[in-house]
């Protein structure tokens, strides 16, 4: 089903991320929750990975191949319906106007109420990827709701669109969580799909601590942590401190 088609009437939601796997250790736990309330869920990826190995025999065609197969394992686990490769180069993502332009009409075909992306605040972040994909995409939001940026794009069939709720993940002023303790095993599974990047011995270990330890906060068992804008709605389906 595309995106963009008008009888379907659920919420969306989004997330867009850099890499295969940034999104499942970030918010799957949060983005599986979404779908279990109802929502579709559309993954956007700026690129596919292609440098993310140490294996000295693999090419980046060839990396990019497993690595998109990889996150489309992970997101049947997670239940998303769509996921975009936008393919651009691993580690050469950068802020400026065509990737803006990109982005928003990636949302204007996508129409998702709540977008997560990664905190462009985040003090310290080394992979300019990161950065530039979280700065990028808030800026899309910005671009994408208003008919005057990038008017070729719209249509009878496509418009201009408002997010609704923008969520942070990776971020160091978390204000809201996410209670994952219905999800955490679906997060972990997806996790598991990553095979070209994760070491498997101790991934459950891992992941349970360092959600049990944003847990203790929320005054839950497991939860992932955000930073909440506020847009135009109050925040979607999630309370402080942990939906």
């Amino acid at each position: 089903m595309a995106a963009s088609d008008e009888h379907d009437t659920r919420p969306r939601v989004m997330a867009i991320f850099a890499h295969p796997d940034d999104a499942d250790f970030l918010c799957s736990g949060a983005i599986a929750r979404f779908v279990a309330s109802g929502y579709r869920a559309q993954y956007v990826l700026a690129t596919s990975g292609d440098k993310g190995s140490d294996d000295y025999s693999a090419t980046p065609a060839q990396l990019a191949e497993t690595r998109e197969a990889e996150q489309l394992a992970a997101a049947h686990v997670l239940g998303i319906e769509e996921v975009t490769f936008l393919r651009h180069p691993d580690g050469e993502v950068e802020v400026n106007l065509p990737f803006r332009r990109e982005l928003a009409l990636v949302i204007r075909q996508g129409r998702p109420d709540v977008v997560l992306t990664f905190d462009p605040w985040q003090r310290y972040q080394i992979h300019p990827d990161h950065r530039a994909v979280g700065q990028t995409a808030l800026d899309a939001v910005a671009a994408a709701r208003d008919h005057m940026y990038y008017p070729e794009q719209l249509s009878d069939e496509l418009r201009e669109h408002r997010v609704h709720n923008v969520y942070f993940f990776a971020t160091d002023d978390p204000n809201y969580y996410v209670d994952i303790t219905s999800t955490i095993d679906q997060k972990i599974e997806a996790l598991r799909c990553h095979a070209s990047q994760i070491r498997t011995e101790g991934l459950e270990e891992r992941i349970r601590t360092r959600a049990r330890q944003a847990g203790l906060v929320a005054g839950v068992e497991y939860a992932e942590a955000f930073h909440y804008l506020p847009m135009m709605q109050p925040p979607a389906l999630m309370r402080h401190p942990a939906w």
